[in-house]
């Protein structure tokens, strides 16, 4: 029942918390590497520091969301080997490169071929586990561009959420200009025929309203004018089965998701944009799409170009959020994504609230009733929710007599507060 006048759910509708779960840290055999695994009872991530520091995988839900090479699973080919052969050994996974990227003088890296940034064995450490489980990874100085990487990679023990501080020091001897780039490469084959291209694959991010790139974004190798490029409702879209080749996008909205249409598991990848700052070509995100004979989308994101002083460092913030979502995204919030957005329609005596979701957070939604002045007449909570589940809305419910506007926020298992997941006017049901 809704309680009208007040602000907040009741004792009574509030469900009950539930008892601190935790987190471990552990190693582990992956595919035939010594690897570190962290693991909650949400995600589970296999970390190969011998790598490059890469993080090989996550699984949440039973879904794997990141690209593995079988053919160089339990192989290790040192920085030296990949110069030697001037091959790059592309293992798959999660890692931080540097940008710009290029050949042509010292301010551009040529590429991983023989790069330790790359290929080199980064030193694990635990630095915390149970309520938070931390793991940093320590990797070489890479002497052609003078900078080494240090990277934490943290999960919580109630919730899916992956944290990223990914840290460049000049360990030069002269001031230096680089950005970091995390480089996140999702599996892209289809599951039922692994020899083709998931025909439902996608990755999104918004555009940007004074975009210097024309369409909005940029295609800097491959197909222009494929289909596999598009701007739709302020998103940019890659549809992987349709390209093959790098696009960049000077987004400024600080979020991209990488989309299974076909299983609905979705990737939302956070970052801070930092408005006026200088970035390698403009671009925020980059997307880079694989084909035969092997199936996967890059998802790139850009730091600043930093200038730092001999032994100076500079720190890149990222968060993962896996979820529930089919290629219907619309937008992200705070709280989750949002395929169909919220409405509300009928009277405050018989309000229906609808909308499709998927939520960041175990927990449930909290329905705020508002008046023409703004003023909060009541809260409702509406429906338990979880990461791991599409949250389909179809709830009718009595508002106070005075409501005209709705929003819809996700409170967690701990009562925070996670943010709206859309706000909406309340109209007559005809006019929806």
């Amino acid at each position: 029942m809704l309680l009208c006048g007040l602000a907040s759910v009741s004792a009574q509708t509030r469900p009950k918390e539930s008892a601190r779960e935790a987190c471990r840290v552990d190693h582990v055999e992956y595919s035939g590497w010594k690897a570190v695994q962290i693991s909650n009872p949400w995600v589970t991530l296999a970390i190969v520091p011998q790598l490059g520091g890469r993080l090989m995988q996550v699984t949440f839900g039973g879904h794997e969301f990141l690209f593995v090479n079988e053919q160089l699973k339990g192989q290790s080919f040192p920085a030296e080997v990949s110069a030697e052969q001037k091959k790059w050994f592309n293992y798959g996974g999660d890692k931080i490169w540097p940008m710009p990227e290029g050949s042509n003088d010292e301010q551009n890296w040529p590429g991983a071929v023989g790069a330790a940034l790359d290929a080199g064995a980064f030193v694990p450490q635990i630095l915390s586990q149970g309520e938070t489980c931390t793991v940093r990874l320590v990797g070489p100085s890479d002497p052609f561009i003078g900078q080494q990487y240090i990277r934490d990679i943290s999960i919580g023990a109630d919730s899916p959420v992956i944290s990223f501080h990914a840290v460049m020091k000049n360990t030069s001897g002269y001031p230096q200009t680089w950005s970091e780039q995390s480089v996140s490469q999702y599996h892209t084959a289809d599951a039922r025929s692994p020899g083709q291209s998931n025909p439902d694959f996608w990755g999104y991010t918004p555009v940007n309203s004074q975009s210097i790139y024309l369409n909005s974004f940029h295609v800097r190798t491959g197909n222009a004018s494929t289909a596999g490029y598009t701007v739709r409702d302020g998103l940019f879209a890659v549809h992987s089965i349709e390209t093959s080749g790098e696009v960049w996008i000077d987004s400024p909205d600080e979020w991209l998701a990488v989309v299974d249409g076909s299983t609905k598991f979705t990737m939302v990848e956070r970052f801070r944009y930092q408005r006026g700052a200088d970035y390698p070509g403009k671009a925020t995100v980059i997307f880079y799409t694989s084909r035969a004979p092997m199936f996967y989308l890059e998802a790139e994101i850009n730091s600043p170009l930093v200038r730092l002083d001999p032994g100076e460092t500079y720190a890149m913030d990222t968060q993962w959020f896996p979820t529930r979502m089919g290629s219907d995204v619309k937008t992200v919030t705070y709280a989750g994504v949002v395929g169909r957005p919220l409405s509300a329609a009928g009277t405050p005596a018989k309000l229906t609230l609808a909308g499709g979701f998927g939520v960041f957070f175990a927990g449930h939604l909290e329905a705020r009733f508002y008046d023409r002045g703004g003023m909060r007449l009541g809260a409702l909570a509406v429906q338990q929710v979880t990461p791991t589940d599409l949250v389909t809305l179809e709830q009718t419910v009595q508002a106070p007599a005075d409501t005209t506007r709705v929003s819809l926020h996700l409170i967690d298992r701990q009562s925070v507060d996670r943010g709206p997941l859309g706000e909406v006017a309340v109209l007559p049901a005809k006019e929806q």
